[in-house]
């Protein structure tokens, strides 16, 4: 298996991208990303692109290669969707990682997008609702905010966790978000706004759920040993891991440990023979705030049920122990969910080559975790800085 280095990066804004298409975000994305890469579309060998409903929300399936067409790659370069919920732009990754580390490809293109603010909320939640299994927790009317809140009330049960932690993740991400030009919420709050929000799955509140966006983000991907020939700063990706956690919540034996997650830090933290303490900064997937709190005691970052006073204790902030989302995450970036891994991946790589409006002191080793559903999928990626 061959070294895997990004060399070059694109994305839009997230956020509500009034009068472009899904085609064009994504193109705009993937152009950005091609041309910081330093290479000619006709060098493109494959195209993998991360989308979860734009078959619901727009009715346009097939779009891989709608938007490879848009770019102008050749007509002979494989272009595949790739769907796994929120999740999907992390696959598009891994898929775009193993091609070119097992030396089928040399110049791979991975992408990520999602429009989602021009349909209705209640065609928004019929589409995320997808990704439940329909022959089980689907027919019950579960969504994902009481999926997450039920998590959250078995964590406060179970650890004393409070609902001021959680307040304390949005203020966090808010306040990150105000340097990210990216971002689609740039105002800071405050725990007493978080806490005022209005109730929308107990105990869950408006500021501790992440929102629908537009968006898309990409990367291109070569053999390590080329990659300083295209950038000045390329990215070595160290470990890839994807895997597949249980489908419903009866299944879980502790519903505050999401099994995808633990596995797929396990498995990266081993292929990059790195610890959890190794980690300089970290994107984790916050679609909730409780979200967070769980994703960062899976990783390792903190003991189980020591999340969310690491938060109070300002262990998670830029300078603090593990920077945790200084783009503002998911919750205050937001969160086009085919986009979200790829757009988490856009934010190390800045990050790692010291180039960040939030940057975070020495980075030099960067984790990116992206999760699918009810914690079915999820996948984690380590990067490194080079010298």
């Amino acid at each position: 298996m061959r070294g895997v280095s990004i060399i070059g990066i694109g994305t839009t804004p997230f956020g509500i991208l009034e009068g472009k298409s899904l085609k064009e975000i994504a193109t705009i994305a993937c152009n950005e990303a091609i041309k910081e890469a330093g290479i000619e579309k006709e060098a493109v060998e494959a195209f993998y692109l991360g989308n979860f409903i734009s078959g619901i929300l727009l009715g346009q399936e097939t779009i891989a290669p709608l938007v490879a067409n848009s770019l102008g790659l050749p007509k002979q370069v494989p272009c595949t969707k790739v769907e796994g919920a929120c999740c999907s732009s992390g696959i598009a990754l891994r898929q775009g990682y193993l091609l070119v580390a097992a030396g089928l490809a040399n110049f791979v293109l991975v992408a990520g997008v999602e429009k989602m603010t021009s349909a209705t909320t209640e065609k928004n939640t019929e589409g995320l609702a997808s990704a439940f299994d329909q022959e089980t927790e689907g027919q019950t009317g579960l969504t994902f905010p009481g999926f997450f809140a039920l998590i959250a009330r078995r964590h406060m049960h179970q650890y004393g966790t409070k609902i001021e932690h959680l307040a304390l993740v949005s203020v966090k991400n808010h306040g990150n978000s105000t340097a990210n030009p990216r971002a689609r919420f740039r105002k800071k709050a405050t725990v007493e706004e978080v806490m005022a929000s209005r109730m929308v799955a107990d105990p869950l509140k408006l500021y501790d759920c992440c929102s629908i966006s537009d968006g898309a983000a990409a990367a291109v991907l070569c053999p390590s040993d080329i990659a300083h020939q295209f950038s000045r700063k390329p990215i070595d990706i160290l470990a890839s891991a994807h895997t597949t956690g249980f489908s419903t919540t009866y299944e879980m034996d502790d519903p505050t440990i999401l099994m995808a997650t633990v596995m797929a830090a396990k498995k990266a933290y081993e292929m990059a023979r790195l610890f959890p303490q190794d980690i300089h900064v970290a994107e984790l997937h916050d679609c909730f705030t409780i979200a967070e709190i769980v994703d960062s005691e899976d990783l390792g970052f903190f003991e189980k049920g020591k999340g969310g006073f690491a938060v109070e204790d300002g262990l998670t902030q830029v300078g603090g122990k593990i920077p945790i989302n200084p783009s503002g995450g998911l919750i205050s970036k937001g969160h086009p969910v085919g986009a979200t891994g790829l757009g988490q991946v856009y934010e190390i790589v800045k990050q790692l080559r010291g180039e960040h409006e939030n940057q975070v002191r020495n980075a030099g080793i960067g984790l990116s975790h992206n999760l699918g559903a009810t914690g079915q999928v999820c996948t984690v990626h380590i990067f490194k800085r080079r010298g």
